[in-house]
């Protein structure tokens, strides 16, 4: 009863503004072991999701990227095909962020009643949370290194700073991964995954992926609502080697919806299976 009081205690006298959760974080790296371990049984499902965003990127490279000519980025022109790439990598983070903490986080919690286990031995809700995060940042960051050779290969990079597209990948997968748990804690049943294309494939279009921001018109500033928008901004950066103050907006951005979503993903773990 004394060790679960300590756990549990109020963390009075720090600093108010870092969520009570974050202070109970132990040994969060185990889930990462354990999902590598799994993983290593059925490592096709991992690679499997590199190939649509290098489809998307060979068929713009080989007809569409001919017919749209150059696209004007700052003060630079850039083909097409080079100005779509950055926006793909982003993608392939966010998609492979998203799905891991979303479906197989809901079957490990709700199927195989993983987490009830976990939370009897030391580790703690926030260790749950930030494990299962931290896989599906590597994972993301697997599809964007894939991504990023792919691109290199083809001639598609501009500068040596391209390679902080790696990072970066990572931190947009950090930002999904945390979301994508914090929304998977709400979700009843596997008919709410329905939300998640839903959701996923706007932001996948509308990000200026595939359009400049100039593209819109009026209505550009409803792209930059999207949370993919500022990651496609980084790497867009990152390949052009043009950083500007901008860069760090975007990626308080990204940092702040992951804090966010990690924080609400402990929660409401701790709350629904330790209740």
């Amino acid at each position: 009863m004394t060790t679960t009081r300590r756990a549990n205690a109020p963390t009075a006298g720090v600093l108010r503004i870092i969520p009570a959760e974050w202070f109970d974080i132990r040994r969060p790296q185990r889930l990462v072991e354990r999902s590598l371990m799994v993983y290593r049984h059925t490592w096709l499902i991992i690679v499997s999701g590199i190939f649509e965003p290098l489809f998307y990127l060979l068929s713009i490279r080989v007809g569409l990227s001919e017919l749209v000519g150059d696209v004007e980025v700052g003060d630079r022109l850039v083909p097409y095909d080079e100005f779509v790439a950055p926006g793909l990598l982003a993608a392939a983070a966010m998609n492979g962020a998203i799905f891991d903490s979303t479906m197989n986080i809901f079957h490990k919690w709700k199927a195989a009643r993983l987490y009830d286990a976990v939370l009897s031995t030391p580790l703690s809700a926030a260790d749950v949370a930030l494990g299962e995060i931290s896989f599906a940042v590597l994972r993301g960051m697997f599809y964007a290194t894939a991504f990023l050779a792919t691109m290199g290969l083809l001639g598609m990079t501009q500068s040596w700073w391209v390679l902080m597209a790696v990072p970066i990948a990572g931190l947009i997968g950090y930002a999904f991964a945390a979301l994508g748990m914090a929304a998977t804690t709400y979700m009843r049943g596997w008919a709410d995954f329905e939300y998640v294309p839903a959701a996923t494939l706007p932001l996948f279009l509308f990000s200026a992926t595939f359009y400049p921001v100039s593209a819109y018109g009026d209505f550009g500033w409803v792209v930059q609502l999207s949370p993919l928008y500022h990651g496609v901004e980084l790497v867009r950066s990152a390949n052009l080697g043009d950083w500007s103050l901008a860069d760090l907006a975007h990626a308080g951005v990204l940092i702040t919806l992951a804090a966010i979503g990690t924080t609400i993903a402990a929660r409401r773990l701790g709350r629904l299976l330790l209740a």
